[in-house]
């Protein structure tokens, strides 16, 4: 990536609700963080910065502790019920160790149209990005009703976990149109074969 050029576009799958937990969406379907370039888009994509924030400083060195970081999350979020393990306390202890570093300052300046827009006051160093992530986990960990309210997908497969703010909480799976629709499917599929039968 030149320097100075703008991030790259990135699709996410799906909305976690938590940026976080979209950070532990990038292990599926195949790893999305295997470069600069795509750490990149990920961040313009999560929108940890504004958009068109220039991330060309950004080098071979950032992705690792991206996934690192995921590594740790992922542990915290899908065992809350090993908060006395030596692993679980490592992994908090880390998170709280990456959310002490200085985040990414925003500044409000007179965008094109004359409106105010965010931007940086400073390039973003991957620390404080880090560090954004970091302290969205402490956020979501230390709510008790957003806590209550993280889902792992039901899906066959799909490790994917996300914050189910649906009417009733009866959400099954990270998007009814790929994991619901194969759970659907199957579901027809066994009926269709025992009525056979």
């Amino acid at each position: 990536m030149a320097l100075g050029t703008a991030t790259p576009p990135y699709e996410p799958r799906f909305d976690a609700g938590r940026i976080c937990l979209d950070l532990l969406a990038t292990t599926h379907p195949a790893e999305r963080l295997s470069s600069a370039e795509d750490l990149c888009a990920w961040i313009g994509g999560a929108r940890l910065v504004p958009e068109g924030t220039a991330l060309g400083h950004a080098d071979a060195s950032w992705p690792a502790p991206f996934r690192e970081l995921r590594a740790y999350i992922g542990q915290l979020v899908r065992s809350p019920q090993a908060l006395e393990t030596p692993s679980y306390l490592r992994a908090l202890g880390r998170v709280n160790e990456v959310a002490r570093a200085a985040p990414p300052v925003l500044r409000a300046v007179r965008g094109d149209g004359g409106a105010l827009v965010r931007e940086l006051a400073d390039p973003p160093s991957c620390a404080g990005l880090l560090a954004l992530v970091a302290r969205d986990a402490v956020e979501l960990l230390t709510d008790p009703v957003v806590r209550a309210a993280v889902r792992e997908c039901e899906g066959d497969n799909c490790p994917l976990v996300y914050v189910d703010t649906s009417r009733g909480r009866r959400r099954r799976w990270c998007s009814s149109e790929a994991c619901g629709n194969r759970e659907r499917v199957a579901r027809h599929r066994r009926r269709a074969a025992l009525t056979r039968a």
